[in-house]
């Protein structure tokens, strides 16, 4: 009864979900109303869903990980500020902190983007290299490396946009600021640590010496 809502987010909903990456993200909308710290929200779900069919269910950072049928699923439970506005806090395991955000902002600001052709395939390439780099993350990264350049859906040109999004991951992730659309005080970029984001740069790097033929398989 303090579920307002539960619907698709993260990828699935924005287009740019591929072969190998979470299937599915479900948003749980929770009431306002619902006398209970965040923390306890996210332990208490999933303590539930090992309980109750899945007791390799994973805690990750705002999300609790299942598999379901050969299917990835990512559970997000977050609650509302308030009724009207779509605000959610939202809480983060690694930090052990809270966040504010709004889902239905980042479907739209990825969704119509125009850059989801170059989403899928660096997708498909972080996936392929064993990268840790959050999908909405990487997807906020490749919008801003792409900022002026044509779209691709006006004769723009693909093969050069994913190198100048490489040449970004290995010049400027490690100093970009990139934050939440929908919160400025959320900084995205501060869910990686400079290693990561160097290990990172280092596998662009390595991709802008090498040839399509090992870019993806």
């Amino acid at each position: 009864q303090q579920i307002d809502f539960l619907g698709f987010s993260g990828s699935y909903a924005k287009g740019t979900a591929v072969k190998g990456g979470t299937d599915i993200d479900l948003f749980i909308s929770l009431k306002p109303s619902l006398n209970m710290a965040l923390a306890d929200i996210y332990q208490n779900l999933h303590q539930y869903v090992q309980k109750n069919g899945y007791p390799y269910a994973r805690a990750q950072n705002v999300s609790i990980g299942l598999s379901v049928n050969g299917m990835n699923v990512d559970l997000v439970p977050a609650k509302q500020q308030d009724a009207a506005s779509g605000d959610h806090s939202l809480y983060k395991r690694k930090t052990n902190s809270w966040t504010k955000t709004n889902i239905q902002k980042h479907i739209q600001v990825v969704s119509q983007s125009g850059r989801l052709s170059e989403i899928r395939l660096m997708k498909l390439w972080r996936n392929q290299k064993n990268l840790d780099f959050p999908s909405f993350y990487l997807e906020l990264a490749i919008i801003e490396a792409l900022h002026g350049y044509s779209l691709v859906s006006a004769s723009g040109d693909f093969s050069g946009n994913i190198i100048r999004v490489l040449n970004y991951l290995k010049d400027n992730l490690k100093t970009a600021r990139i934050v939440d659309p929908a919160n400025t005080n959320n900084v995205i970029s501060d869910d990686l640590s400079q290693s990561e984001k160097a290990l990172i740069a280092q596998a662009a790097s390595t991709a802008l010496t090498g040839n399509w033929g090992n870019f993806i398989s």
